[in-house]
């Protein structure tokens, strides 16, 4: 038997609550009968269908401006909830996990890389040796923030791979992302902050104006969009070899496919990036750009008539096979015109040899065409014969050569002889044997015939060069002892970290005295100058014999101090003391540094002389110590320095 339901329990159930009710509608939570539905009641003993019920229709809606600012539309709330929940989910997980399996992007980047990234990337900000422009310091940004992001990533697989025991849950990784994307904007200000106030420092030692264009925005899109370059390429090479190493998994065992997968990956991006980016892409760029411009001639550049010059009508080289710069060397010769109004006594026309690339086959044959071209003109008759080695694409600083021909009244003949026409980074890149070989066929051609000569009628035989000529017209002798048993005296501008008899003289330099400024065997016979009027007198309490050497180096210049060791180690001319022109912030860190002074040798020009790799009118001052003639005077010196920074204004862009 059922329990019936006694009066008392129904009187102390609760009553149900009211159903609600929508305007012109049935309750709501219960639908309507069938009769109903369709206008009339249920019929008797009919069991009652359910059937959806049609909404009713919408009362039309009056808007006003008086309801409009009384309360926000719905779509605005809506926004505003979509906006919070969608931060809220950031919050709880700011990083990004692939949704299947299936996607090629495995995950997001790694915590441990982004931080190494960020900490690399403020290294790059710090100063080196010459101020550099925000482009350039968006590319170094970028470079090295995609090394320190490969460091980062290479840790932190260590990590997993030796810890597995114990791995961040994921509250630990949110909260950290959370706090790395909070911290990063004003991290990457005060650093970008604290970069401009040391590049204007910089400035100011090396006596520029404090002004500085410093556009942090685009230093940090330039950085940022040179990082995710490198990052897709390094990500498509790891997928590549991913799917290189499933392919041989098909046929030989998982540990054998995957190191034939990274030895032919590995092979793959080698031999790409040498045989097709590199050779035939850049290289073979810039020999279609060097050699179009080996053919033209610079604007103003006018063929000397001049029989002691080459290229002229009575020359055994022609005009056209001098090259670019062969021609701006002789079409650019001073007159003896030129020189008398400067001395105020009569003058000779100076003779200047030029061998150019196109004029002969083997370096050989270039020195002997040479010879016998100083010999028409009478060089071996002439007061000072002087040889130099050219830069890549056969430049002569004009400024060393004027300043030895003024000073000798025109008495003088230069000659020297082309190897190559491409830029010097390409040169040295390519063939930077080749200007050591092909100068030293010079030097001993025109050594032996000046031989040949008298001794009480020799001409002072001196050589010369600047930046890469430096390291050739070195190669040319055997050391410091045979170049001044075979000459009369050196001039050496700005050399290379690589040349030979440069390296031995700062590697045995006298105790105490830095690598930027040495002292060499007590100043015996070579010295060292970035300011000539107070360094070439030191030491002073030493004579200084003939023939005389001299080195002007900057301690700014990065063509004299970049080197692949700096790569992970730390050079001496960052020791105490530094230079006079090189700021105190500066520091070594692993990999920046390099990347820092490759890109200050494309900026050295930027700074004026004596500073970066500019040396201005110095060389007047140089030769004046190392070949003066008779009665020269330091009056004189300064008059020809002065005249030949007229003529010769600094100019931007890379000279060689």
């Amino acid at each position: 038997m059922s329990e019936q339901p006694t009066p008392d329990a129904e009187s102390r159930r609760p009553a149900p609550a009211e159903p609600e009710t929508t305007a012109g509608g049935p309750p709501a939570g219960r639908e309507p009968e069938a009769g109903a539905a369709a206008g009339g009641p249920p019929e008797d003993g009919a069991p009652a269908r359910t059937a959806t019920a049609r909404p009713p229709e919408a009362a039309p809606q009056t808007s006003s401006p008086e309801n409009d600012r009384k309360a926000p539309p719905l779509g605005a709330r809506g926004a505003a909830g979509a906006t919070g929940r969608w931060l809220l989910r950031v919050a709880r997980r700011p990083y990004w996990e692939r949704p299947r399996s299936s996607w090629l992007v495995r995950r997001w980047p790694d915590l441990t890389a982004c931080l190494v990234a960020t900490f690399f990337f403020w290294l790059s900000l710090t100063p080196s040796l010459v101020p550099r422009p925000w482009y350039y310091q968006g590319a170094i940004g970028g470079i090295t923030a995609a090394i320190g992001y490969g460091l980062g990533a290479l840790l932190s697989w260590v990590y997993r791979l030796s810890l597995r025991r114990w791995v961040p849950g994921e509250r630990v990784r949110a909260r950290a992302w959370l706090a790395y994307w909070l911290l990063l904007p004003w991290t990457v200000a005060l650093m970008l902050s604290q970069s401009a106030d040391m590049q204007r420092e910089l400035r100011q030692l090396q006596g520029m104006p404090p002004t500085l264009t410093w556009h942090s925005m685009m230093i940090v899109l330039i950085s940022l969009a040179v990082l995710v370059l490198l990052l897709v390429v390094a990500r498509a090479v790891r997928l590549f070899t991913g799917l290189l190493t499933r392919m041989l998994n098909r046929f030989v065992p998982w540990p054998v496919a995957v190191a034939l997968g990274l030895a032919m990956s590995t092979a793959i991006v080698v031999i790409g990036t040498r045989d097709v980016v590199w050779d035939r892409g850049i290289l073979e760029v810039a020999d279609r750009i060097a050699a179009a411009k080996d053919r033209s001639t610079d604007p103003g550049v006018m063929r000397s008539y001049s029989p002691v010059v080459s290229g002229s009508p009575d020359s055994l080289i022609h005009w056209d096979d001098l090259g670019n710069k062969g021609r701006t060397f002789a079409g650019t010769t001073l007159s003896s015109d030129e020189i008398s109004d400067f001395t105020g006594e009569e003058a000779l026309d100076p003779a200047r040899v030029y061998v150019g690339r196109a004029s002969y086959d083997d370096y050989a044959d270039g020195a002997e065409l040479a010879v016998r071209e100083l010999e028409r003109v009478g060089a071996f008759d002439r007061e000072v014969l002087a040889i130099t080695g050219t830069t890549g694409t056969g430049w002569v600083n004009p400024t060393t050569v004027e300043a030895l021909e003024y000073m000798h009244g025109g008495d003088t003949a230069v000659v020297t002889m082309q190897y190559s026409y491409l830029p010097s980074w390409a040169s040295f890149m390519v063939d930077r044997n080749e200007a050591g070989i092909a100068t030293k066929a010079l030097v001993d051609a025109v050594h032996a015939r000046w031989q040949q000569e008298p001794d009480e009628d020799r001409p002072k035989l001196l050589i010369f060069g600047e930046s890469l000529a430096v390291s050739a017209i070195e190669s040319a002798f055997d050391g410091l002892d045979d170049l001044l048993e075979r000459t009369d005296g050196a001039l050496l501008i700005g050399p290379p970290d690589f040349s030979p008899i440069h390296d031995e003289l700062t590697e045995h330099r006298d105790p105490g005295s830095p690598i930027w400024r040495p002292v060499y065997d007590d100043g015996r016979h070579v010295r060292f100058a970035q300011f000539p009027d107070l360094d070439l007198t030191r030491p002073s309490a030493e004579p200084w014999e003939y023939p005389r050497v001299v080195y002007l180096q900057n301690a700014s210049d990065p063509v004299v101090w970049w080197s692949p060791n700096l790569l992970f180690e730390r050079p001496e001319w960052l020791n105490e003391p530094l230079g006079p022109d090189v700021t105190t912030a500066i520091d070594w860190f692993p990999f920046v540094t390099f990347w820092q002074t490759t890109v200050d040798m494309a900026v050295s020009y930027g700074s004026p002389a004596p500073h970066g790799h500019r040396y201005g009118s110095n060389p007047v001052n140089a030769w004046a110590a190392i070949a003066p003639p008779d009665g020269w005077s330091t009056v004189d010196t300064e008059r020809l320095g002065w005249l030949l920074e007229i003529r010769h204004p600094p100019r931007h862009g890379w000279a060689g």
